[in-house]
């Protein structure tokens, strides 16, 4: 884990002017991004509009004491270690300093090399504060258990080269394929053989929110900026800051919120939902979509220059149905070693298309095994289309007279099984719920 920022955002507060400009040139030679005040007035105008890791202010300001002003940065929620200097030091002020949170208090007058020293160190707490962060928002992102990807045929083979070449880059990737190939599990595979590989990997899914919602979750939001806000949130860049954010299905994100990612994009800076406040968070993305994006973007859907951005490089995964040799893999995969096969069932597999993907062909053992008395995996505990295709290649039964009619069927008993809970019927179809909605649609099934 990195020990502090690559380039440390610095505020200089102090009414010398020939001394704040000198230690202002001074840290800008040493490659520090420096803001300098000189009077707490606008030292907290500076700290509403811009996210700094460190502020060095002196303690006798015009308006303000230096202990008042450290008062005034808490209660405006300003993000930053506090190092303090004085002419006149004293033990008291030093222990008041310190025990309202400030990172160090010096005595003038102090040496650049002693400060620049101590600036550090406070960046580096300041990193260290902002991965305890970093690990509490990733308590909330789901896990996945097992994620490892398995395939030998030669389109997965391709797949896997690519991930080889490009993880080690900080590009930006974009991945596209059917829903239920996979997606998720390349970025993660990607994020684990690049050099973040020891920061997080937030994912977001742009599908699975409302707009309003989709920019707290991934900017962040002031507390009161919208009904229910009650206290402030970091976003998921914050929380992927040093790392890399995954972004599903960026094919569904409103044009407005696309305007707010290409300029994270192209600087790193972002508002919360509800400040003024610029922040920075350097992240690598990493971006899926079932959709055409070239087409889209032709369609002024997503717009151009944010699909360039992304399409640096593209990896496509192919469907399950195109991944000769791979089923048996995944059943196994699924299945467990504690669990056996019926003769012939991988055969019988590998005749149905699998329209879900690897999602459905998971959420199909995992049936499997359900309905199983013993420990072996049967034909007939499979979702009736997966039987149906069998005995249609095989002409060991005759297909009904509508096909239609069966699906409509299949699709109805899942719903009412599961109350019409649209989430958990996706699940147990092994689509997702944008599909689920056009297939109740489709075949006219009243939502209950």
């Amino acid at each position: 884990m990195k020990a502090q920022p690559e380039r440390i955002d610095l505020l200089l507060v102090d009414d010398d002017e020939y001394l704040l400009e000198d230690v202002r040139s001074y840290f800008v030679k040493q490659k520090f991004r420096v803001q300098t005040a000189t009077n707490a007035t606008d030292a907290l105008a500076l700290v509403e509009k811009h996210a700094f890791h460190v502020a060095v202010f002196d303690m006798q300001l015009p308006d303000l004491s230096g202990l008042d002003l450290v008062r005034r940065f808490q209660e405006a929620d300003a993000d930053c270690q506090v190092v303090i200097l004085t002419g006149e030091g004293s033990i008291e002020t030093a222990v008041e300093a310190m025990k309202l949170g400030t990172t160090d208090y010096l005595t003038k007058p102090v040496r650049l090399k002693e400060l620049e020293a101590v600036i550090l160190r406070a960046a580096e707490t300041y990193a260290l504060r902002k991965q305890n962060q970093q690990l509490k928002g990733l308590i909330q992102q789901q896990s996945h258990g097992n994620n490892e990807m398995v395939g030998q045929s030669e389109p997965m083979q391709s797949v896997f080269r690519l991930i080889q070449r490009v993880g080690p880059t900080d590009k930006a990737v974009l991945i596209q394929g059917e829903s239920g190939t996979g997606k998720e599990l390349v970025a993660a595979a990607i994020h684990r053989s690049s050099p973040l590989a020891d920061f997080p990997l937030v994912t977001v899914n742009c599908a699975a929110l409302p707009e309003q919602l989709l920019e707290s979750e991934m900017f962040g939001h002031e507390k009161g900026a919208f009904t229910g806000a009650t206290a402030a949130k970091p976003g998921l860049f914050e929380v992927a800051d040093g790392g890399t954010l995954f972004i599903d299905e960026i094919g569904e994100l409103a044009l407005p919120l696309q305007a707010k990612l290409l300029r994270v994009l192209e600087d790193g800076s972002f508002r919360r939902v509800g400040s003024i406040q610029e922040r920075r968070a350097d992240v690598r993305l990493i971006a899926a979509t079932n959709r055409d994006l070239a087409a889209a973007a032709h369609a002024g859907q997503i717009r151009e220059d944010l699909y360039y951005r992304l399409n640096v490089i593209t990896i496509t995964l192919p469907p399950l149905r195109l991944r000769q040799g791979d089923l048996a893999l995944l059943v196994a995969r699924f299945a467990g070693p504690e669990w056996t096969l019926e003769p012939g069932l991988i055969e019988a597999l590998s005749r149905y298309d699998w329209p879900g993907n690897v999602r459905q062909l998971r959420n199909a053992v995992e049936r499997a095994k359900i309905l199983a008395d013993g420990q072996q995996l049967e034909l007939a505990n499979f979702p009736e289309e997966v039987a149906l295709a069998e005995e249609h290649a095989t002409g060991s039964a005759e297909l009904p007279a509508d096909l239609g009619q069966l699906t409509r069927q299949h699709i109805e008993q899942v719903y009412q099984a599961h109350a019409g809970n649209k989430t958990k019927a996706a699940q147990a179809l092994g689509v997702s719920r944008r599909t689920l909605y056009r297939l109740l649609e489709k075949y006219d099934i009243a939502h209950l």
